[in-house]
């Protein structure tokens, strides 16, 4: 599993499943299962922008936290076509001149875990998968699935 670390309010947008490309200068090989980490950095600028704005932004919400994970999600492509000039299909959070890594699958988790980010993508401890992973699987319990 890799994770990465995305600054607030974009990593709450994709916690809530409305961002569903992740910007990246590079793309990367990997593909399955990625943690979305809110960094301990904001986009302050970026807060009062009608995409953050229709995804729900809300600095009270539990998702707008700094410096924990807070959503579990798959990274099922990457698109180049930005990089090489060319138009693509990724929708409105897609950056021109970036690769679009496509999110699919997105489950925010039901409370923050608290952890150390890094700025390129990295592999997370297994402990911290370990809880991601029986977080998910208690909520899942609890609501019937």
């Amino acid at each position: 599993m890799q994770a990465i670390s995305v600054r607030q309010p974009w990593a709450f947008a994709i916690a809530r499943g409305v961002k569903t490309v992740y910007n990246h200068p590079r793309p990367i090989a990997y593909r399955g299962p990625l943690l979305i980490h809110a960094s301990m950095r904001v986009d302050l600028g970026s807060c009062d922008s009608p995409l953050i704005r229709s995804a729900g932004w809300d600095p009270r919400d539990p998702l707008a936290t700094l410096g924990a994970v807070i959503a579990l999600a798959e990274l099922s492509e990457v698109c180049e076509e930005a990089t090489r000039g060319r138009d693509c299909d990724c929708g409105p959070w897609a950056e021109p001149s970036a690769c679009h890594w496509r999110l699919t699958n997105v489950r925010a988790l039901p409370r923050p875990i608290v952890a150390l980010g890094r700025m390129e993508p990295w592999q997370p401890r297994p402990s911290l998968v370990e809880e991601v992973h029986q977080m998910l699987a208690t909520t899942a319990a609890e609501h019937g699935r």
